[in-house]
């Protein structure tokens, strides 16, 4: 019984987006590890930026440095 938890940003992610999210984690597990899907598990939890980091910073400020060097 797989359970998949999957943890993305808040930051307007659609319906849709996640349906295509938990239709797509499960196909993975049926076609690799021969799973059913029917006791196939995916959660999805939102985070907030403010409390996603990377890098030993806030998300938002990595990302501005991020785009700053590429723009620079």
């Amino acid at each position: 019984m797989p359970y998949i938890r999957i943890e993305i940003t808040r930051e307007g992610v659609t319906q849709e987006q996640k349906k295509q999210l938990i239709a797509g984690a499960t196909e993975l597990m049926v076609r690799v590890l021969d799973k059913d899907p029917a006791t196939t598990f995916v959660v999805i939890d939102e985070v907030d930026l403010d409390n996603w980091g990377v890098g030993g910073r806030p998300v938002v400020e990595w990302r501005r440095e991020q785009a700053a060097a590429r723009d620079g």
